[in-house]
């Protein structure tokens, strides 16, 4: 199901602001949209996705930024305790930025993707060294940096309660940098498809039905019931932060 977007779309802007008159990010807005206290920070979205959402918006340039409000919406109810949920996030992050980062950032990313995969491998029960496609199809298109990362982690134990607390926001924040400094033609689009594939992932695994029935990709906003989008509250927050033309 594709959400029918309202016609304005809001002009967001980098950094965090007191209030709507001094404008918006991507977290702020849905948190005036899920009817919170206005805030970064909201409680409506799992802290680590609002955390790579932040940083997704403040590494977009200015003029590609209002291409993000879109996504906003699919944000808005997704959070839950699931400790899978901050692997997977963080395996998006990782498998996005490992083939285009630097070479130093290569090898962290390489060991994100297989520390995440064993964090998943164990809370799903599934045979250890078990790789999802996607990540095997990242790690195989810089050879190099996956064998190294294997020899490293060889040994190594990363406990899902490890991983949650520090390795996932240090790859998103990794990830997120070493995508909007890469040299790629595009780093707005590879930016804005790594949030949609994370925000993809969390419902699948939130509301699997929803998930099947909804599917994100880099081009398209959906994720959420329009009728959870209130028109006049979406019209309301971008007379408030401005609207983009």
């Amino acid at each position: 199901m594709h959400a029918q977007m309202p016609p304005a779309m809001p002009m967001l802007s980098r950094g965090k602001h007191r209030n709507p008159s001094k404008g918006a990010c991507f977290m702020e807005f849905a948190s005036y949209l899920a009817g919170e206290r206005w805030s970064d920070h909201p409680s409506c979205t799992h802290p680590l996705l609002a955390g790579l959402a932040r940083l997704v918006n403040d590494h977009t340039s200015d003029d590609a930024r209002p291409h993000l409000a879109e996504l906003i919406p699919s944000v808005i109810g997704l959070t839950g305790d699931d400790p899978r949920l901050d692997a997977r996030i963080a395996l998006c992050a990782a498998r996005a930025a490992l083939p285009v980062v630097a070479h130093e950032r290569q090898l962290a990313m390489a060991v994100s993707i297989l520390s995440a995969e064993h964090v998943l491998t164990e809370l799903e029960g599934r045979p250890a060294g078990d790789l999802d496609e996607r990540s095997s199809q990242a790690l195989a298109q810089v050879p190099d940096a996956a064998r190294w990362a294997r020899t490293f982690g060889r040994g190594v134990r990363v406990s899902p309660k490890g991983f949650r607390r520090y390795a996932a926001p240090n790859t998103v924040q990794l990830a997120v940098r070493g995508v909007a400094q890469a040299c790629v033609p595009d780093p707005d689009l590879l930016l804005r498809g790594l949030l949609a594939d994370a925000i993809d992932d969390c419902w699948a695994l939130l509301r699997p039905a929803a998930g099947i029935d909804a599917g994100i990709d880099a081009g398209t906003a959906v994720g959420t019931d329009p009728a959870a989008v209130d028109p006049a509250r979406w019209a309301d927050a971008c007379r408030l932060t401005g609207v983009s033309l």
